[in-house]
């Protein structure tokens, strides 16, 4: 159900700050509201995804960890379903679900070790500790023979029981993980400590852009020609970044959009940015794209994705640019953080790519041209991995070979196919 106020859309900013003043209920609608009108799409999914989940563990009633994680994949599938084009929703609430595996298995862990070292002191006492209080005598009474045979029987059950229960065992659920027993005191402490994992992931979120920058000058030399296409935000901080320190050429080529009516051309901030610097920037419309591809010594763009097998999701248009360079031998590098790295492999409707209105280059004003056409915009295309050469990311640059430790090492196994977990609504 969309909010009361369905004309007016909250900016994600202050849809942020909203959280802590009204219901969990009410904050996930509001932000589902914005993702199916894709007023928060790309960076700002994780961004809004690590926040909501946040408010889920704070304001969620739960009573041990197999019902925080419960809560945390129902919440994540409805924002998935909400926005299923935008996988790195996904990826954010995989992170989160791991981070309670993480806390969750740590804090069983100390709980033994305290217990192992409280045996440990009882065994070392040896003779010298106190005798033990006598225990008093009990009556003896005689049982019938109705109560012996209970007795027996009890016995012999509560033999069989203890032999085969084993008090480390998790519950037979679905999600089984320790600490589902938690007693207040530590789900207290658990929901402090995947609170702050989940802020350590909106500050990894905040910074993966100026890290990626900082390798600017290990992968932009002087005198470099480098194509950027569609510069997204990550690709104008790495070139500003680099222009600090090289001196270069940057061709800025974009999809020629004549019905946009833009009141300056595409990329100006960014042009102004570089010149400044002292870098020289060329504009390119995608169409002349082949003949300066030659003179490129390599390709920049950014990515809303990079899948298990190293395919891109990327804006339209990408996908010439990365097959060009792919002919003429050019070096393809490609700006993602850690957290748009999906353990999934791309979809048919990813493959096909997304679909938008061609309004932008076909006028609805000429009814009888517009009948007899059917044009189809697509925003987003998809890159094969064998066309891509280094992924650079928070972490460093990356090869293909690379990124299956990467993804093991942010998201656990259970966690991958979340989303199936739960019915459609």
């Amino acid at each position: 159900m969309a909010p009361s106020q369905a004309s007016y859309a909250p900016s994600l900013d202050n849809l942020i700050k909203s959280f802590n003043s009204q219901p969990l209920e009410a904050s996930i609608e509001s932000l589902i509201f914005l993702l199916k009108r894709r007023q928060v799409k790309g960076d700002e999914c994780a961004r809004a995804t690590a926040h909501i989940l946040r408010q889920v563990v704070a304001k969620s009633k739960w009573h041990d960890v197999d019902q925080l994680l419960s809560r945390v994949q129902s919440a994540g599938s409805r924002l998935v379903r909400a926005a299923p084009l935008e996988p790195v929703i996904g990826n954010i609430v995989r992170r989160v679900l791991g981070l309670i595996r993480d806390e969750a298995s740590e804090d069983r862990n100390n709980a033994d070790d305290v217990t192992s070292e409280a045996a440990s002191d009882i065994q070392t006492l040896g003779p010298s500790a106190p005798p033990p209080l006598p225990r008093p005598v009990p009556v003896p009474i005689r049982p019938g023979p109705s109560a012996i045979s209970a007795g027996m029987q009890v016995s012999k059950s509560m033999f069989n029981l203890l032999s085969v229960a084993d008090p480390g065992d998790s519950p037979a659920t679905g999600a089984s993980t320790p600490l589902s027993q938690a007693q207040p005191a530590s789900v207290h402490a658990l929901r402090s400590e995947v609170m702050d994992g989940i802020e350590e992931i909106l500050d990894e979120i905040n910074q993966a852009d100026d890290q990626i920058a900082g390798f600017s000058d290990i992968q932009i030399h002087p005198g470099d020609y480098v194509l950027a296409y569609q510069p997204t935000r990550s690709v104008e901080r790495f070139l500003v970044k680099a222009a600090s320190k090289r001196r270069f050429t940057v061709i800025i080529a974009c999809l020629d959009s004549p019905n946009s009516g833009a009141a300056e051309p595409p990329y100006a901030t960014l042009r102004k940015k570089l010149n400044t610097a002292g870098v020289n920037t060329i504009n390119l419309v995608s169409n002349g794209l082949m003949a300066y591809i030659p003179r490129v010594n390599k390709v920049i763009f950014g990515a809303k994705a990079v899948y298990q097998n190293g395919g891109l999701l990327v804006d339209s248009g990408c996908c010439i640019a990365a097959q060009a360079a792919h002919e003429h031998l050019k070096p393809v590098i490609v700006l993602c953080p850690v957290y748009k790295f999906c353990p999934e492999d791309p979809s048919d409707e990813v493959s096909r790519g997304e679909l938008g209105t061609p309004s932008s280059y076909v006028s609805y004003a000429n009814g009888p041209g517009v009948d007899a056409l059917e044009v189809e915009n697509t925003v987003t295309d998809y890159i094969p991995p064998e066309l891509v050469d280094v992924y650079l990311t928070n972490l460093g640059p990356q090869t293909r070979h690379h990124l299956a430790s990467i993804l093991a090492d942010h998201y656990k196994t259970e966690d991958i196919g979340f989303s199936l977990q739960l019915g459609e609504p």
